[in-house]
């Protein structure tokens, strides 16, 4: 008789023959855990949205089989989407559209989009992509656990399903943004400005030194307005002091940190406590204060300045990152040029830019576009031209230093890490080609031996 399949439990498959199976196999097969389904997180736009999909993650992994990113097919998929510009905006549609498509073809069960898209357009999008199971916007999550058939548990908050690497991790201090930017839609989206209780950041750090951690990634909307609505007054330079005292945790990286009212006690600390690197990423968007005082970000150019030389004389070794509009309704060509001066005359270290998006529910709403598209793109363009050779230089004065660095990765030809000057994701790496075996999450000593505009070569010179 030839055998007929009946199941899978566990890997396993059985059979059926003629004879009966021993007394009691049933009973121990129907103990035998099953497989649990599978549910694939997408996550579109910022590290903070990265974040929150790691909060989801460990939710959603009292049951299921939870993978970030994953290739593989999915029966149930969960959409993170960015709202904040129109790229990120049409980014975050298409992706939709590619899994409704999906799941017409029978490859996806359910399909759930929840993050900063859906909070800024629910009701529209409900009506336009009727195929999505679920929608849900920044702070549901008790709402999409529920979803999933899921209690939700708050113990889980502070044990999230990490999506980066082992060795490094986002953590999150506060929510929401009481800036006014008038070019930006985050406070609508995200809400007001909410603290975390120092206590619970400490009680995350040490967990996640306790999984291997050894990179901090500090982030917010904006990191120095930490503490003023549950203390009363800026605790930044508090927290950052207790979380180096965490064992195991090597280095702490500080993200986002507006230029308006900043506590430059933390810049001495930096300069005292050696896990906190020498890098600081502080969006300034523009110099010209006509743009800056119609932006509403509230210091003029001279006062950024002189705040970039403060930072500069206390911390002449600190890699500075920073973020710039073009584009911006009222830049005229002068304007545009001042602000080519200003980062020719900076030198920054990493520079970050995108074009004026007009968007709507925001002060700048009001304004004319009166910029033209054409304009935007090639005024782009000729500031990272600019700060194109200004990397390129700065990279290649690193040839011959010996420096800490960071492995990420290893790639099947190379192994990639990083310096205390380089974020994840958006700045240089370190690519080194050796025969010796080097382990992820590790600091070894480098050498640096070359460098083009965004990468440095490097060999091992212990590790």
């Amino acid at each position: 008789m030839v055998p007929k399949a009946l199941c899978l439990h566990a890997g396993i498959r059985l059979f059926f023959f003629k004879f009966p199976l021993k007394p009691g196999l049933n009973k121990k097969l129907a103990s035998l855990p099953r497989m649990k389904k599978k549910i694939n997180i997408i996550t579109l736009g910022c590290s903070k949205n990265l974040f929150d999909s790691e909060q989801l993650a460990a939710q959603l992994a009292q049951q299921y089989r939870v993978e970030h990113e994953s290739r593989d097919a999915a029966p149930y998929v969960v959409i993170n989407t960015c709202g904040f510009i129109h790229d990120a905006k049409e980014e975050s549609i298409n992706t939709i559209l590619e899994y409704v498509e999906a799941k017409k073809r029978g490859q996806v069960e359910k399909l759930v989009v929840t993050g900063c898209l859906s909070q800024r357009y629910m009701d529209e999008l409900k009506r336009e992509i009727p195929e999505v199971d679920a929608w849900f916007g920044n702070h549901h999550l008790k709402e999409e656990t529920a979803f999933f058939g899921l209690p939700f548990r708050e113990d889980l908050l502070l044990d999230r399903k990490m999506a980066t690497p082992a060795h490094y991790a986002y953590l999150k201090i506060s929510e929401g943004c009481d800036r006014s930017c008038s070019f930006c839609a985050i406070p609508a989206i995200r809400g007001r400005h909410v603290s975390r209780p120092m206590e619970e950041i400490i009680t995350e750090a040490g967990r996640l030194a306790a999984k291997g951690v050894k990179e901090l990634i500090l982030i917010a909307q904006d990191l120095t307005y930490y503490g003023l609505d549950i203390y009363g007054k800026r605790r930044l330079g508090d927290l950052l002091k207790k979380l180096t005292k965490v064992d195991g945790i090597e280095w702490i990286r500080l993200h986002y940190m507006y230029p308006t009212g900043f506590p430059e006690e933390v810049i001495d600390i930096m300069a005292e406590e050696p896990k906190i690197v020498n890098y600081l990423d502080m969006p300034l968007q523009h110099i010209d204060s006509e743009i800056l005082a119609s932006m509403r970000r509230g210091i003029s150019g001279e006062k950024t300045k002189a705040l970039l030389q403060r930072i500069r004389r206390k911390l002449p070794d600190a890699a500075l990152r920073t973020t710039f509009i073009v584009g911006y309704p009222g830049e005229t060509e002068e304007k545009f040029r001042k602000l080519l001066d200003f980062v020719s005359e900076m030198q920054f270290d990493r520079v970050g830019a995108f074009t004026y998006s007009h968007e709507e529910n925001t002060a700048a709403y009001t304004l004319e576009d009166n910029v033209p598209e054409e304009v935007k793109q090639e005024r782009l363009q000729r500031l990272m031209d600019l700060q194109y050779d200004i990397s390129l230089r700065k990279n290649q004065e690193k040839i011959g230093r010996r420096m800490k660095v960071l492995i990420d990765r290893y790639d099947g030809e190379k192994y990639l890490g990083r310096t205390q000057y380089d974020s994840p994701e958006v700045d240089n790496e370190v690519i080194i080609c050796t025969d010796k075996i080097l382990t992820p999450g590790k600091f070894i000593e480098a050498e640096i031996t070359g460098a083009d505009a965004y990468d440095l070569w490097a060999k091992p010179v212990r590790g």
